[in-house]
């Protein structure tokens, strides 16, 4: 396993609840700052195996990437049950709730 996947995941373990982080932000912090996508693969392949906090991780504009139906639904429930609100557009206030 590469350095930058390692450090993903780290990164991923360390979200704590009531809290999230970005895409972008968790490659920004684990030395890529470019490699958003590749977080969301590592997401999908290692959330199983290394039992990481996926839900935690949503895209830069404060939304749920998954659709309805496909897993959103699931994260969005999990998130709240952490205590993280949603506006009534479906965003999450990144300002509050960022790590």
């Amino acid at each position: 396993m590469n350095a930058f996947t390692l450090a993903v995941i780290e990164n991923i373990s360390k979200i704590p609840k009531g809290r999230i982080s970005t895409y972008g932000r968790i490659a920004e912090l684990s030395g890529n700052p470019r490699a958003s996508r590749q977080v969301s693969r590592i997401l999908s392949t290692m959330s199983s195996r290394y039992q990481l906090p996926w839900h935690r991780v949503i895209n830069s504009q404060g939304r749920i990437s998954l659709k309805p139906g496909m897993g959103y639904e699931e994260q969005r429930r999990l998130l709240e049950d952490e205590g993280i609100e949603f506006d009534l557009q479906g965003k999450i206030d990144l300002k509050r709730y960022i790590i």
